[in-house]
């Protein structure tokens, strides 16, 4: 095989390189030639470091003394509870629709006060302001906050809001370390928060995860954060906390199949929070807008179906007589797609929309009617402050309960009761469980309507009920507080 020679003739002092130092100086030579520049690249070559995982240490010294226990007391026993249950559990059952085991014990048994649940808080300002959740709270006859050095105070409750689960209570006392609070816009996904609390009493608690999603609907009225942060009954209250040291949220709920927390749980933003307290601290309620419209959300179907294109705004299903929505002309089945020129994106937007501008604020709304838009203009009225059923039936007089297949248990409504509703019919849910709890259904909702059918009464209920199939989706519509909306119980799995 013919091999490379050198043909120059050698020069004084030179020797011919044969075959395989040729071979060996090219490649030296590649080698050195490629080096610098390969040394070049590895010094540009930026170099991501380590990110070694959050020490909460200095948080906890900084927030831990802002974070308060709060206990609620009640004189004599509740309608309902069952004597020797944990405080705890039993806030845990009330707050995520567990109905209570076994039968109910007797009222009134006597009148010293003893602790019916607990919960937490965090002090806002020096004078003694602290924020919880509405549901910590509600139905207490006291309410006693222990602050980390132990010492104790008798609160009282300036206001709350069981829309957004936001309470506003004070203790005599000055000089107190309040919270730093932050900017909730500013939260990012991924990012590292902490919470602090009393879980099942156990005070200070921390515990610490990310911020999993922002503006989650569930169908409150506030876009919750969800983070993987633990929370378990005693935390409902407590500040979500950001690596800054800022609260960025208040722990409300947690999402479970199992009855305990299963990684999923969720804060109220602060920026909608300070709002709901500012409102409570100067008038002690909270002021909101409405129009006088029921909605319901627009499906893919349908917005197909009437030429939308793609599904947004909020379906109107019903329009109340004399408010705002009827005066001005709004239908049934119109779809509210803009509020002053803002889009409603999802129906769940509406309620917060309106719910934010002044009462006596005049708008424009834009809507879809019969496959075109309209603007028309309205006068925004007023939420009637919140307050419990009327004619609340007595133990002596009490109205006959009766249980359904679908896990409830539900009684007529008084016709004081449907006169402060602003209705014709309804149930109301006395006990939930099962299929109707993992619905989302409560004590205290009532029902309107099963399905297409609107419920009269509890006997006309049972017969819609027996008529249904059991196997498939049923839609129902329920009455919370002021607010209308659809849940759907799904067969059991």
């Amino acid at each position: 095989m013919p091999s490379l020679i050198d043909l120059r003739p050698p020069a004084r002092g030179r020797r011919v390189l044969g075959p395989l130092a040729i071979a060996l100086a090219a490649l030296a030579a590649l080698t050195c030639g490629a080096l610098p520049q390969a040394h070049a690249q590895t010094q540009a070559a930026p170099q991501t470091p380590a990110q070694a995982l959050p020490d909460f240490t200095a948080l906890v010294e900084r927030v831990g003394p802002s974070v308060v226990n709060i206990r609620t007391l009640e004189r004599g026993q509740v309608h309902g509870r069952l004597g020797g249950l944990d405080p705890n559990v039993e806030e845990f059952f009330k707050r995520f629709g567990i109905p209570l085991p076994g039968r109910p014990g007797p009222r009134g048994e006597d009148d010293q006060p003893r602790q019916r649940g607990v919960g937490s808080g965090f002090i806002l300002d020096a004078d003694g302001f602290i924020m919880t959740n509405a549901h910590v709270v509600d139905g207490a006859d006291e309410l006693m906050v222990t602050l980390t050095d132990k010492r104790e105070f008798k609160a009282r409750v300036i206001g709350v809001d069981r829309r957004t689960d936001i309470a506003l209570v004070k203790i005599e006392a000055s000089g107190l370390p309040a919270v730093k609070i932050g900017d909730t816009q500013r939260l990012k996904v991924g990012e590292w928060v902490m919470a602090i609390g009393s879980p099942f009493g156990l005070d200070n608690t921390v515990t610490a995860g990310i911020v999993s999603a922002k503006a989650r609907d569930t169908g409150e009225y506030v876009p919750f954060i969800q983070t993987d942060v633990a929370i378990n009954p005693g935390n409902s209250g407590g500040p979500l906390i950001n690596l800054r040291g800022e609260v960025v949220g208040i722990n409300s709920q947690i999402y479970s199949r199992s009855g305990g927390f299963m990684g999923i749980s969720f804060a109220i933003p602060i920026d909608e929070a300070m709002r709901v307290a500012e409102q409570l601290r100067s008038s002690g309620r909270v002021i909101r807008g409405r129009i006088g419209v029921q909605i319901g959300p627009v499906t893919k179907e349908v917005a197909e179906a009437i030429g939308m294109g793609r599904p947004a705004g909020a379906l109107v299903q019903a329009v109340e007589e004399g408010q705002a929505a009827e005066k001005a002309g709004v239908e049934a089945g119109d779809i509210i797609v803009k509020v002053d020129g803002k889009p409603v994106e999802k129906s769940s937007d509406l309620p917060r929309m309106i719910g934010s501008i002044k009462p006596g604020t005049k708008i424009v709304l834009q809507v879809f009617r019969r496959g075109s838009t309209r603007d028309i203009s309205l006068r925004v009225g007023e939420f009637e402050a919140e307050r419990p059923l009327a004619g609340a039936p007595s133990e002596a007089g009490a109205v006959p309960e009766v249980r359904t297949a679908l896990g409830l248990t539900i009684s007529n409504l008084e016709p004081a009761q449907k006169k402060e509703l602003r209705v014709r019919g309804g149930v109301r849910v006395d006990d939930v469980d099962g299929a109707a709890a993992r619905a989302g259904l409560r004590e205290g909702d009532v029902i309107l309507a099963l399905g297409s059918t609107d419920i009269v009464d509890v006997k006309q209920f049972e017969a819609v009920v027996a008529r249904l199939d059991k196997s498939r989706n049923i839609s129902v519509l329920v009455r919370r507080g002021d607010a209308v909306n659809y849940l759907v119980i799904r067969p059991a799995p």
